[in-house]
C-alpha cells in the first residue's frame, strides 16, 4: 500500500478542485501546489494551517503533525486496518484498558533516574500502552468527525479554549 504522507494526502483532499484555483486560495503558484503535492517541497507551517482550516481533514492533520514533526499517531492505512467507527470503537477501548491496567501496575513514586533496570523496563511497557491508547484514541476521534460530521479543527480549539481558562494554557497559546 502506499505511504501516507503529506503530499499524497493533500492531493486526495484536493479532489476535483485545480491546483490553480487552490494556489489562488492560498496565495501562492501554481506550480507551488505541485510541488507540495508531489513532495519536491515541503509544506510550510502556514500553509499546512491554511489547509487544516479549509479542509477540515482530520487524515491531513495527522499525517501533517506525523511527517513534520517525526512523533505522534500515523494515519492507519495497511493491510489490517478497519477504520469503521465501531471497529475503531472497540480497538480503542481494548487500547485504554490495556494502557490503564499496565499504568497501574507501575510505580512512579521512586526518582526515574535511580529506578533498577527491570523498574524501566517496566516504565518502557507501560509507555508502549499508552502510545497505542494514544493512537486510537486520535483515529476514534477522527473517524467520528469524519462521519458525523463534526468539525474536527473547532474541536481542538474548543479544547484549547478550556485547557486555558483552567489555567493550563497560557492564554497566548490559543
Amino acid at each position: 500500500m502506499k505511504k501516507t504522507n503529506v503530499s499524497s494526502v493533500m492531493k486526495e483532499m484536493r479532489g476535483e478542485t485545480y491546483q490553480q484555483q487552490l494556489a489562488m486560495e492560498l496565495n501562492v503558484s501554481r506550480e507551488t501546489i505541485s510541488k507540495y503535492e508531489n513532495g519536491r517541497s515541503k509544506v510550510p507551517r502556514d500553509i499546512g494551517r491554511a489547509l487544516t482550516r479549509k479542509y477540515d481533514n482530520p487524515k491531513f492533520a495527522m499525517t501533517l503533525r506525523n511527517e513534520y514533526s517525526g512523533t505522534g499517531p500515523r494515519w492507519l492505512d495497511g493491510p489490517n486496518v478497519d477504520l469503521h467507527r465501531s471497529a475503531v470503537k472497540e480497538k480503542t477501548v481494548e487500547e485504554i484498558q490495556e494502557a490503564l491496567e499496565q499504568l497501574e501496575r507501575t510505580s512512579l513514586v521512586k526518582p526515574l533516574w535511580k529506578i533498577e533496570h527491570f523498574e524501566k523496563q517496566n516504565i518502557e511497557e507501560t509507555l508502549d500502552e499508552l502510545v497505542e491508547a494514544q493512537t486510537a484514541i486520535d483515529h476514534l476521534v477522527a473517524v467520528i468527525c469524519i462521519e458525523a460530521g463534526i468539525n474536527y479543527v473547532d474541536l481542538w480549539q474548543k479544547h484549547y479554549r478550556s485547557l486555558a481558562s483552567n489555567g493550563y494554557l497560557a492564554l497566548g497559546g490559543v
